[in-house]
């Protein structure tokens, strides 16, 4: 009689986009495979994220790509307007991201993690509200204790558990070590759609503050975008909404155009996201049994707009990389096939993501002149740090 080997047994924290994508290649490669997450449920809705260049063949091969293609939101349009109001320029979205028309992705993120939730739920145990407390690798695997009770013990586990990762913290330190603030700060919250948008974003902008809305189609709410320079990190305000209003209301209170309403829309929403604009920086992803992938261990920023595209591409990586490996050969491979594409998706912010948010007013000006000049371009060509990695082929049991 032929005994087969029991499957590997692995957690992962974090249920948004890293953590049930690196399940689903996890689960294709015979791990027997556990999520964790805090939140109660999967989060619905959500602001537009991209998947562009690698992921796309990423989801490709995860045959969810129609799933995405129909849930393409097509943003037609975003205008700039200068303090008074008054329009600066009229672009295609694309024109400003390096994306490509007719392939790449912008879609509702709820879509995205709908569409990984659906393609893992029947092969992947879910622990929702739930999270690690501990985790102990003196013994020959790694026993964890959760925050609700109970501990049981993996052979692996994953943090992907985003930017302020508990995971990484357990293991490595102090987030103050890794990361990399970018100067700004922002919120994003729902608001409903008294400007009568459709498929569009309008972005109004004086030195070192930006507000913006985006229609992402005809619905009665839209999303709204504050973001300012703040040299230092406002620590205060991280965790205190209260605090993230009253910074937010005197940062802009002298703002023109449709500001007032949109601060007066913050008071009242539910659902505001309020954090500093910054990567995370670390010089190693893997510590024993452990691995950390996505923001986690390399959160590129929204100024990139390839925070999701890494988070797929990673997971990829990651789980190929252990498909026939022990995990310490599978965590070298996986941090030497795939640093290279993170860096230079990251170093995007110095090729003019931060631009977009000058912070004196000649800035402003030279930035204004610039996207009036890409309106009278050709399409631009597509960014090559987003289809830097090839994706290599990992067999699937």
């Amino acid at each position: 009689m032929t005994r087969t080997a029991p499957r590997r047994s692995v957690l992962i924290s974090g249920a948004s986009i890293a953590g049930p994508a690196l399940a689903f290649w996890l689960n294709r490669h015979g791990y027997q495979v556990t999520v964790v997450e805090k939140a109660g449920t999967l989060r619905s809705g959500g602001y537009p994220i991209d998947v562009r260049g690698t992921a796309l063949d990423v989801v490709e091969r995860m045959g969810i790509l129609p799933r995405l293609r129909d849930a393409h939101i097509d943003l037609r349009r975003i205008t700039f307007l200068d303090g008074d109001g008054d329009e600066v320029t009229s672009l295609h979205p694309h024109a400003v991201t390096g994306g490509v028309t007719g392939r790449d992705l912008e879609i509702r993120r709820g879509d995205l993690t709908d569409a990984l939730y659906t393609a893992v739920r029947d092969d992947v145990e879910f622990l929702f509200n739930d999270s690690i407390d501990t985790l102990d690798q003196s013994g020959p695997g790694v026993d964890v204790t959760f925050h609700g009770g109970g501990a049981r013990r993996f052979d692996l586990v994953f943090g992907a558990d985003g930017m302020h990762s508990r995971t990484r913290e357990t293991l490595f330190g102090p987030e103050e070590r890794f990361h990399r603030h970018l100067g700004y700060c922002f919120a994003v919250f729902t608001m409903p759609n008294t400007l009568g948008l459709s498929h569009e974003t309008v972005m109004w902008n004086t030195p070192g503050r930006a507000a913006a809305v985006y229609a992402v189609g005809d619905d009665e709410e839209v999303h709204a975008f504050l973001n300012f320079a703040q040299p230092d990190p406002p620590y205060d305000a991280f965790g205190n909404p209260d605090a993230q209003r009253a910074l937010l209301a005197d940062v802009f209170a002298d703002a023109g155009w449709e500001v007032p309403g949109i601060l007066g829309a913050l008071h009242d929403a539910d659902d505001v996201f309020f954090d500093a604009v910054g990567q995370i920086r670390m010089p190693r992803w893997t510590e024993g049994r452990v691995a950390l992938l996505g923001d986690a261990a390399y959160a590129p920023s929204f100024l990139t707009g390839q925070g999701t595209s890494l988070a797929l591409v990673g997971a990829y990586m990651l789980a190929g990389s252990l498909a026939d490996r022990d995990h310490a050969e599978g965590f070298a491979a996986y941090e030497h096939a795939t640093r290279d594409f993170v860096t230079l998706n990251q170093d995007l912010v110095g090729e003019g993501g931060a631009t977009l948010f000058p912070t004196t007013a000649q800035a402003l000006a030279r930035r204004n002149a610039r996207l009036r000049a890409l309106s009278a371009m050709p399409a631009p060509e597509p960014r090559p740090a987003h289809s830097a990695l090839t994706l290599p082929s990992f067999g699937t049991r």
